[in-house]
């Protein structure tokens, strides 16, 4: 009976944890949409930067180990 009261407890706790979880989230203010925008635009301009250099690298290292055709 224990463990019927346990499964039943679980959805219970999901909402109540998701209302919760709705109730504080906030709509972000300009100053941090800027904020966060700068952040991923700068992530995208790190990851793009390491991947053109791999592949600047990558390529000619793997035609002379390969022995481009």
């Amino acid at each position: 009976m224990d463990n019927l009261k346990e499964v039943a407890d679980v959805p219970q706790e999901f909402m109540k944890d998701g209302i919760q979880f709705i109730n504080r989230c906030t709509k972000p203010d300009k100053r941090e949409f800027l904020k966060i925008s700068q952040a991923v635009g700068v992530g995208f301009l790190i990851m793009g930067v390491i991947g053109y250099i791999v592949k600047l690298v990558h390529i000619p290292v793997n035609n002379i180990l390969v022995g481009g055709s």
